[in-house]
């Protein structure tokens, strides 16, 4: 455990080794899971939990975790038919990639104004199955003035450029479906029925079972109630070109989820982030939140 100024990192053991990142001034903490996919599970921010959790998903090793905040890597979405060709070489990769399935390690954590614990995660020969190039993840989860940022180091270890998509897919906890988003978006693509329209503010999640991807924002944040009283914000560097929209009916969550690149787009070889042996690519992404006055 170590503590300083209010912040405070503590271990505990709930199925999994977990790590919980505190700032007592303003009531938040979040808690991480490196062994499952280097994940947040939980996201309480000012005294608010924003992110759902099937608690079942997260306790089976063989699921894929259906709440908090995975890490998608190399890919975020969907291949074609699970598949796509590298060099004349074809490869499979489940959805989402890599990154959300496999341990990652602690490397370092503190509390020296801020509460943060840095994560890392190295290619082996599963992932070389998969993706074949040799890689290094390293991401710092941090907790400050009750706001949450991902500082993320993306390490190209191979002797060739490395092509990558990145994302999270954060599952916020709400009843409610159909949500005013504030961005400057005004197209967004329907992976429904996989046409392009307009975007006017808000979509309907609600019986939809595909997500929707807004295209065209040059504003690198987005804002949106989960209720009447908690605005939530996300900001994300300038390799996060979309903003992509889902849920599931009957389960109370919206995920609003920040990619690089579109669903397939290791298949089509669009809009990838191109990495030169030895470089390393860095982004970061913020959650914060605010409460509204309703009087």
């Amino acid at each position: 455990m170590t503590t300083e100024n209010g912040y405070g990192v503590t271990s505990f053991t709930d199925t999994y080794m977990m790590y919980e990142l505190s700032d007592s001034a303003t009531d938040s903490r979040i808690v991480i899971c490196p062994e499952r996919g280097g994940i947040m599970t939980g996201c309480r921010l000012h005294d608010r939990e924003l992110f759902y959790m099937d608690t079942e998903t997260f306790l089976n090793p063989e699921a894929n975790i259906r709440g908090g905040n995975p890490v998608l890597f190399p890919i975020c979405g969907q291949l074609e038919g699970g598949r796509y060709e590298w060099d004349g070489v074809t490869y499979t990769m489940k959805n989402h990639g890599v990154a959300r399935v496999l341990p990652w390690e602690v490397a370092a954590q503190g509390s020296d104004g801020s509460a943060w614990i840095t994560l890392v995660l190295r290619s082996n020969e599963k992932t070389l199955e998969a993706y074949p190039f040799e890689f290094e993840l390293r991401f710092t989860y941090r907790l400050k003035n009750g706001a949450v940022s991902i500082e993320q180091q993306y390490i190209n270890h191979s002797q060739q450029r490395m092509p990558m998509i990145a994302g999270f897919h954060p599952y916020f906890a709400t009843n409610h479906k159909n949500l005013a988003y504030e961005t400057d978006a005004t197209r967004m693509l329907d992976y429904n029925d996989n046409q392009e329209k307009p975007f006017e503010g808000s979509v309907n999640l609600g019986g939809l079972v595909e997500s929707i991807a807004l295209l065209d924002a040059e504003k690198k944040e987005i804002e949106f109630r989960l209720d009447e009283d908690c605005r939530v914000k996300l900001s994300y560097s300038e390799h996060f070109r979309y903003i992509v929209l889902w849920s599931v009916e009957g389960k109370p969550f919206v995920c609003v989820e920040p990619w690089t690149a579109l669903n397939a787009a290791l298949n089509r070889k669009e809009g990838l982030i191109m990495v030169a042996p030895g470089d390393t690519l860095k982004a970061d992404f913020q959650i914060s939140c605010s409460k509204v006055n309703v009087d």
